[in-house]
């Protein structure tokens, strides 16, 4: 007989707005404390030194990360025109200078060489794993990383602000994969001048946006007690990019147990969709020829 887990079976999305400090986990951890979730996890990772937007999911709305983490989102960034360093953040140590400074006009049009479906190396000091293990721990153990280049889609990059010669406020969206670092670093050296990340904010991902964020200090006030919930979003907002279906009492019945089910809603042969019957989701999975065929199944 399995283990039962400890904790509310509780399922939905808390959007976070994160603090420099912590890493992601630590964040996950703190919110499925708070409101004695039996599991969590998050929608994409942000660096410790990042700030901004960090979706939670709680119980069942964990089987929707996939959905966020593949969906567009926004960072804006400020870049220090000048430097390199080994991290392509203000965290890392300078590795090399340039006394190059480049024109607002020069920038704007570097800018546009990164839009589209581009390659992209991550930064050495990432979670990408090499031979099952992490590039950052190799890296911090003096080991030289090197890191194959990536696909990655870039929708826009641009250019918000240029306070003065030596910084740029850069806004970048992105699909899956992006390294604001690593678009910070190859900038600099299409620029002649070097370049590295100095502070980084995610404002939106997917569908949720900083506005409907709250802090870990509010989180903390309420920790453990009835009124938590009031920030927690229902597991179907993080769907609102996934055609939506319904389904009668009889195919609700078969979809809990696995099974396909008649399916009534605008799409088409081979999309993927959600599905829900009198307001309660069931599951995501495949439409076709008129059925819904699930790859998970919400237990609600």
């Amino acid at each position: 007989m399995g283990r039962r887990r400890k904790g509310r079976n509780i399922s939905g999305w808390v959007i976070i707005d994160k603090p420099a400090g912590p890493t992601s986990s630590a964040v996950v951890n703190k919110v499925r404390w708070a409101f004695d979730a039996q599991k969590a996890g998050h929608a994409g990772t942000l660096d410790p030194a990042a700030t901004g937007l960090l979706a939670v999911a709680l119980g069942e709305a964990t089987k929707t990360v996939p959905y966020i983490t593949d969906s567009l989102k926004a960072y804006e960034f400020v870049m220090r025109f000048g430097a390199a360093t080994n991290t392509d953040d203000a965290e890392g140590e300078i590795i090399a200078q340039s006394p190059n400074r480049p024109t607002d006009e020069q920038i704007i049009d570097s800018l546009q060489k990164f839009i589209g479906d581009i390659e992209q190396v991550p930064p050495k000091y990432s979670a990408v794993k090499v031979d099952g293990q992490r590039a950052y721990a190799l890296a911090r153990g003096g080991e030289d990383v090197t890191l194959e280049p990536r696909p990655l889609f870039m929708d826009s990059l641009v250019m918000l602000d240029r306070p003065d010669d030596d910084t740029a406020v850069l806004e970048m969206v992105c699909g899956k994969g992006g390294y604001v670092r690593s678009i910070a670093r190859d900038l600099g050296e299409t620029l002649g001048c070097l370049g590295h990340v100095l502070s980084l904010r995610r404002t939106w991902s997917g569908p949720f946006n900083l506005d409907e964020s709250v802090t870990l200090e509010q989180i903390e006030a309420f920790a453990k007690s009835d009124e938590i919930d009031q920030y927690l979003q229902p597991l179907e907002v993080g769907l609102q990019n996934v055609i939506a279906t319904t389904t009668t009492a009889q195919g609700a019945a078969k979809i809990k147990n696995g099974n396909p089910a008649v399916c009534f809603g605008d799409a088409e042969y081979g999309d993927d969709v959600w599905i829900s019957h009198d307001g309660i989701p069931l599951g995501i999975g495949k439409f076709k020829g008129g059925e819904f065929h699930p790859s998970r199944v919400f237990n609600l």
